[in-house]
């Protein structure tokens, strides 16, 4: 049963890593509207003037 239990648990992390690099390697959807309107923001923050008190 010791020598199972020692073969269990490369299995089982050969599993999780293989499910891990599936989760992570699938495609993203890309929100390019949203990012482009998040640089706009920052774009003009940005080129506003700092006003020191």
């Amino acid at each position: 049963m010791v020598i199972l239990s020692w073969l269990l648990i490369p299995l089982v992390a050969a599993a999780g890593a293989s499910a891990w690099g599936w989760v992570a390697g699938r495609p993203r959807r890309i929100a390019l509207w949203a990012d482009l309107d998040r640089f706009e923001r920052m774009r003009e923050a940005f080129s506003r003037p700092v006003r020191l008190p």
